[in-house]
């Protein structure tokens, strides 16, 4: 159940992971460009290109980690263990072959283990970020 997710965030907004594999980078930007003040209202971690992207193209403020091939979906995974993110989306390229999949699948079990809520797709996506849960979950100032 969603409401039982604890933002452990020093911040008074939830934190949202960003990933986007390759093929599904331009969708993220069209999703990002068509959500940017509903994103502007999360602390946004990204990994490499995609946070690149975020920042250059839609205009967030996103913190980066290393790309993905490179560590960076660990790093997030780390992230979600000691509870610094409350929420990831992943759009994920179900038809393209990924050489670092261990890490993706990784990252994709830690959130399910630690019940974080999960996008793969834009779909997810947007209700995800749409939802009054994560909104209501912010810590009391």
């Amino acid at each position: 159940m969603l409401t039982s997710v604890m933002l452990r965030s020093q911040s008074d907004r939830p934190r949202l992971a960003i990933i986007a594999h390759d093929g599904k980078k331009a969708d993220l930007v069209a999703f990002a460009t068509f959500n940017r003040s509903r994103l502007a209202q999360y602390e946004l971690i990204a990994t490499g290109a995609t946070g690149d992207l975020l920042r250059d193209k839609v205009g967030l403020e996103v913190e980066g980690v290393t790309a993905g091939p490179h560590g960076g979906d660990v790093q997030i995974a780390s992230r979600v263990v000691e509870g610094d993110v409350d929420a990831v989306i992943f759009l994920v390229d179900p038809l393209d072959k990924h050489p670092h999949d261990p890490d993706i699948q990784t990252l994709l079990r830690i959130c399910n283990v630690r019940n974080v809520p999960l996008a793969t797709n834009i779909a997810t996506a947007d209700v995800l970020i749409s939802s009054p849960l994560l909104q209501e979950l912010r810590p009391a100032s």
